[in-house]
């Protein structure tokens, strides 16, 4: 009996499937999509504004989510020359090409919320 080929077998859709892998990791987590979104309303943010910003999130975990972002080139970090040492992080080229893809989730969430609680 000759087995059937998988759906994903093909190499367009073994190269798509990592794609998705490849973003699903490097945008995974509870605050990266509310970092990346405060950044895009505000712009050049410092590391305490961004905190106050997101709310619920601890220095660790912030600290955490933009060292992540920014080895993905997803942020830049500028540290300035002032007393004290303040810190800006602001989004790179490459992560406001997620403004779209972050303007849809918005949308579809508003929707979501909308037939979910019938207001």
């Amino acid at each position: 009996m000759k087995r059937k080929p998988g759906l994903n077998s093909s190499p367009e859709c073994k190269q798509r499937i990592a794609a998705i892998n490849d973003a699903m990791e490097i945008l995974s987590g509870k605050w990266k999509f509310h970092i990346l979104g405060t950044l895009m309303q505000l712009g050049k943010t410092r590391f305490m504004d961004l905190k106050r910003e997101v709310d619920g999130i601890g220095a660790k975990m912030l600290s955490k989510e933009l060292q992540d972002m920014e080895i993905n080139r997803l942020i830049t970090r500028t540290v300035l020359d002032t007393k004290p040492i303040t810190v800006e992080y602001e989004l790179t080229e490459y992560g406001r090409t997620l403004q779209p893809i972050i303007d849809e989730i918005a949308k579809w969430g508003i929707a979501y919320r909308k037939a979910l609680f019938k207001s």
